[in-house]
């Protein structure tokens, strides 16, 4: 059998479980039932996996860091390919993009094994051995699915429909609560899980038959593509001219080599609050309670808290989940209802759709602490070893005062260093950088001041990472 190539796909941007989630910390990075990130259990789960290479990544440009952090964190550091998306197009693209950036890479006809990377997995064995029946059909031509083993009916998935074997007979969009009750009563209708196996060969042919210009844009997408480091970055402009499809609606849907392989792997995309609180574990009256939370005769809820004290009390059914800058209340089973809260967000032009108050860089982080139309405070913190890009802004001025380990400061010509308890000022069109030359994390408090404040007030001179943009 040929080997398997594992395709995690990591672009997506996670908004219905704000405000936890948001658009450049996605559910995927987050852990949610586990001391690691859904992806890293992803990831995990393929580590015992037969004939398997080490995955390829598919991910957005503002996702690259975080989800190269993390990946060195597993047994796969140094080992996966990641595949840059300038632009999102949907997981027909992402997947033709994996596919043919394989064979070019490899020159061999692979198995791919697709597997979004914010699904929950509670049977990993169950998942072996389906992967396994997925294989030997898939060696034999076909686009196989896996179909999970629907427990409710459920309004919020598609439906796959199962003929005589492992034929499919039609995919179904989101049903209405009667239909999907018909679905479950009929027995052979199982969730969609996003989840595929097939040949290069195979899939490439199908898509170039059903969505030729998405197959035609790929080709041009890959083989203008370019390395960068860690990273291979699709072209952007056939990125941009390509079709926004699915994969099932570009391909799985009007193929006729289509298999299904039932499974029931305790599986569950964690695609709301709602679905979060029915995979949790539960006190004796329903509760789901996590963070500092004091809570008073509550049954059913799930209360969340990240920063704060969150007191609770007489609550049925409900939903409570605070971050620093966002609290969410709502009745549970209005989650999916969250969507139009952070289109809101989007309109009204804030930026808490998009951001955390700690904002993750390649080479640290920062908090917001406070922020007034003419100044702003952050603190910083620097890892070991690592600099920031030399730049300068036309905005702001910026004073900072270390507060724990040693900064190496450069300001205009000059560059010196800078200790706990002292500050320096880095005035305003000034070139200046900042590097952590010790072995501990550099933490100073920054404070800016200036007629214009935001993020992009920034022109890189150099950088270490290759960053372009304002990321």
């Amino acid at each position: 059998m040929p080997l398997i190539q594992p395709v995690v796909l990591a672009g997506g941007s996670g908004t219905r479980l704000w405000p936890l989630s948001r658009e450049l910390y996605p559910k995927q990075l987050l852990n949610l039932t586990e001391d690691c990130s859904l992806l890293q259990s992803t990831l995990k789960r393929l580590y015992d996996l037969p004939q398997s290479l080490p995955p390829v990544v598919v991910v957005g440009e503002a996702h690259r860091f975080l989800t190269l952090k993390q990946i060195n964190e597993t047994e796969y550091a140094g080992k996966i390919d990641i595949i840059l998306e300038p632009v999102g197009r949907n997981t027909a693209p992402a997947i033709c993009a994996a596919a043919l950036f394989c064979r070019k890479r490899t020159k061999e006809d692979l198995l791919l094994l697709v597997l979004p990377a914010d699904h929950l997995i509670r049977r990993p064995r169950a998942f072996q051995d389906a992967v396994t029946q997925a294989m030997l059909l898939a060696v034999q031509g076909r686009l196989v699915t896996f179909g999970i083993t629907a427990q409710s009916p459920e309004t919020g998935y598609g439906y796959i429909q199962k003929g005589e074997g492992n034929t499919v007979i039609s995919f179904v969009e989101k049903p209405d609560l009667q239909k999907a009750e018909e679905y479950l009563t009929a027995g052979n209708y199982f969730w969609n899980s996003g989840m595929f196996a097939f040949s290069t060969s195979a899939f490439l042919a199908e898509i170039e038959r059903f969505a030729p210009e998405i197959h035609k844009r790929m080709i041009d997408a890959v083989e203008n593509g370019a390395r960068d480091k860690h990273f291979f970055r699709l072209e952007r402009n056939s990125m941009q001219r390509c079709p926004s499809d699915s994969v099932d609606y570009a391909v799985m849907e009007k193929s006729d080599r289509v298999s299904v392989v039932p499974a029931d792997l305790g599986w569950s995309d964690i695609g709301s609050w709602q679905a979060f609180w029915e995979i949790a574990d539960k006190d004796e009256t329903g509760n789901v309670i996590r963070g500092d939370v004091l809570a008073e005769d509550l049954k059913d809820s799930f209360i969340h808290s990240e920063n704060r004290l969150v007191a609770a009390i007489g609550l049925r059914n409900m939903l409570v989940v605070e971050t620093a800058d966002a609290v969410l209340v709502a009745p549970k089973d209005r989650s999916q209802d969250i969507k139009k809260i952070v289109n809101r967000l989007k309109k009204e032009g804030r930026e808490e759709h998009l951001l955390h108050r700690t904002v993750y860089r390649p080479w640290g982080s920062y908090t917001l602490l406070e922020e007034k139309p003419a100044f702003k405070i952050k603190r910083i913190t620097v890892n070991p070893g690592v600099k920031l890009s030399l730049q300068m802004h036309h905005h702001r001025s910026e004073h900072w005062i270390v507060v724990r380990g040693t900064a190496k400061v450069t300001c205009g010509e000059k560059s010196f260093l800078v200790f706990e308890n002292q500050s320096t000022y880095i005035p305003c069109g000034e070139r200046h950088r900042l590097e952590n030359p010790g072995v501990i994390a550099l933490e100073l408090i920054e404070v800016q001041n200036g007629s214009y404040l935001g993020e992009d007030d920034i022109v890189r001179f150099d950088d270490d990472f290759g960053r372009e943009d304002k990321i």
